[in-house]
């Protein structure tokens, strides 16, 4: 007896959640935190997303890609937040 194989899940709607995800998390924290305080923040935000990812991809439930998968969504939420916390540390450099 065979068993049915269902259709994957599209992998890319995860890494792109993913990355959605931090934007969101990075201007909340720019938004709500302190600047002194925004570069730890951003670092336990950044933590939280890296769990995040593992979470999804083990969610989309196969191995093929795994790690490919992952790869795309970290490096693609860290430049999503590096870009973010780069422009709310210009806008800290211009006088208020």
């Amino acid at each position: 007896m065979s068993e049915r194989v269902s259709a994957p899940r599209n992998a890319f709607i995860g890494v792109v959640s993913v990355w959605v995800l931090a934007l969101l998390v990075s201007v909340l924290i720019g938004v709500l935190v302190e600047e002194l305080d925004r570069a730890p923040w951003l670092v336990l935000g950044f933590a939280g997303i890296v769990v995040l990812s593992f979470a999804v991809q083990l969610w989309y439930g196969t191995a093929i890609g795994f790690i490919f998968r992952v790869s795309a969504s970290i490096l693609g939420a860290l430049l999503v937040m590096g870009l973010i916390s780069a422009g709310f540390g210009l806008a800290a450099l211009l006088p208020a």
